[in-house]
């Protein structure tokens, strides 16, 4: 066998029918690598094991043996359940278009009655194959295209984010503190987890402690630790988080809202390299490397004394600020496509896709909430979408009232539109609007529309009003 053969695709042809195949066989080996079946025994395994990428599945096979006739037709579903890239096209006698819209809702690509158009079902076979060939080829370029976007757990391939990846990768390998600052959903946590994934502590404890989750009364303990008894219910001794981050890094999320008493306290901790449980006696020797995180403006708060500007400066070795996402629009597209495959997978629902107006709408809006803000919105639409495309109408009022784009999508759909058509459209709708805030006079809808009186009578006639 030579190996050009070998390099043919492989069909298989499952049926018992002889007379069938002495056509087909002539008519597809030029093209195609054909393996026979006679039967649906084991078909599964067996089309796997000889990468086998289309099946003709004669769906009258085994039928006596099913017993209700079509017994082809589970074998068919359950091929499409286990390779949903195989080109799957389903052969039968029966002359009834249930058997073939049967056939379909199974799986099948195609459907072909006997009797069979051979160099038909030749030319199917060939452009469902370049046709799965060139959606493998899309979904290859789309991955590669959402590799080359991500950093650490970043996705965006913008000037806005270069800048951001180059400045992490810098800071990363040194020990000074760093001050990530951005607005809420920028993504400063990941902005925190990608410096300590590329630093030298990698592989030492990571501490995250976010200031605005916990109540006043526990922040304190929870930073210091505490030895028994030091307040009312301290039954045992515990370590803080500034204790635990011994060696790693400590992620002070929202360090805006620590107290100015505890700010006094962590100024000192930074300072002196140690830390004192609530209620001890002890020093002890501590080596951590503090990453903060705000959406505050902390100048300001230290001006006004809401801040300890020796902690602003203890703290803001080195900035990093990240961009809000509507400076980094053209990040979008490859966000969506992210959040649609992470969530449309945790649902085990098929990947949806977002149509091009949604897109523009999208690179419209300000997105205050930013990214955070557009993964909810996606999660949403996953669930909420019935079909496999998200389109405008899908999307909340908010979005739509305000996008030029979507006004020009429901002016003028991606398929086009009837110029004279549409123009009737309107004329019919300002008449009729005239002439219901006229109560019907067509004198008072020609002063409303600034017509003259025979053209309103004759528009009138044309549109039967």
């Amino acid at each position: 066998m030579s190996l050009q053969h070998l390099a043919l695709p492989v069909v298989c042809a499952v049926t018992a029918d002889d007379d069938f195949l002495e056509e087909l066989i002539p008519e597809l080996i030029p093209w195609f690598q054909v393996v026979l079946r006679k039967n649906y025994v084991d078909i599964a395994r067996w089309t796997r094991e000889a990468h086998v990428v289309a099946v003709l599945l004669d769906i009258d096979t085994d039928e006596a043996e099913a017993g209700t006739g079509y017994g082809g037709l589970p074998v068919l579903y359950e091929l499409r359940k286990l390779n949903q890239g195989f080109v799957l096209i389903s052969l039968s006698r029966s002359r009834t278009r249930s058997v073939e819209k049967k056939a379909l809702e199974a799986g099948a690509d195609a459907h072909f009655r006997s009797p069979v158009d051979i160099s038909e079902l030749r030319l199917a076979l060939a452009e469902l194959l370049q046709r799965r060939s060139d959606e493998a080829a899309r979904e290859t370029m789309r991955r590669q295209a959402l590799e080359s976007s991500r950093f650490q757990d970043f996705v965006g391939a913008s000037e806005p984010m270069r800048i951001i990846y180059d400045a992490i990768e810098q800071v990363a390998d040194s020990s000074v503190n760093v001050l990530i600052r951005g607005e809420s959903g920028t993504g400063k946590e990941l902005a925190a987890r990608a410096i300590v994934a590329l630093s030298r502590r990698a592989k030492k404890p990571y501490i995250r402690l976010n200031c605005a989750a916990l109540p006043e009364n526990l922040i304190e303990s929870e930073l210091f630790g505490n030895e028994r008894g030091a307040f009312t219910g301290a039954t045992e001794a515990r370590p803080g988080q500034i204790e635990l981050a011994d060696g790693g890094t400590l992620f002070l999320d929202e360090i805006a809202t620590l107290t100015l008493p505890l700010q006094t306290k962590l100024l000192r901790v930074l300072e002196d390299h140690q830390v004192q449980r609530l209620g001890g006696r002890t020093l002890r020797k501590i080596d951590f490397r503090l990453i903060c995180a705000t959406n505050e403006p902390l100048e300001e708060m230290a001006r006004t004394g809401r801040f300890r500007e020796d902690l602003y400066y203890r703290i803001h070795v080195v900035p990093v600020y990240l961009p809000p996402l509507r400076e980094r629009t053209g990040d979008i597209p490859v966000l969506c496509e992210y959040f649609l495959e992470i969530h449309c997978i945790a649902n085990g629902i098929p990947v949806k896709r977002v149509a091009s107006d949604v897109l523009s709408i999208f690179e419209e809006h300000t997105w205050p909430g930013n990214v955070r803000e557009l993964e909810n919105l996606i999660q949403r639409l996953v669930i909420t979408v019935r079909g496999d495309e998200i389109k405008p109408n899908h999307l909340p009022p908010r979005l739509q009232e305000h996008s030029a784009a979507a006004q020009e999508a429901a002016l003028l759909p991606e398929t086009g539109a009837d110029f004279d058509v549409e123009i009737q459209r309107l004329e019919v709708a300002l008449l009729s609007a005239a002439l219901r805030r006229t109560q019907g006079s067509k004198a008072g809808a020609a002063r409303l529309l600034q017509l003259d009186g025979q053209r309103i009578k004759y528009l009138c006639r044309k549109y039967s009003l």
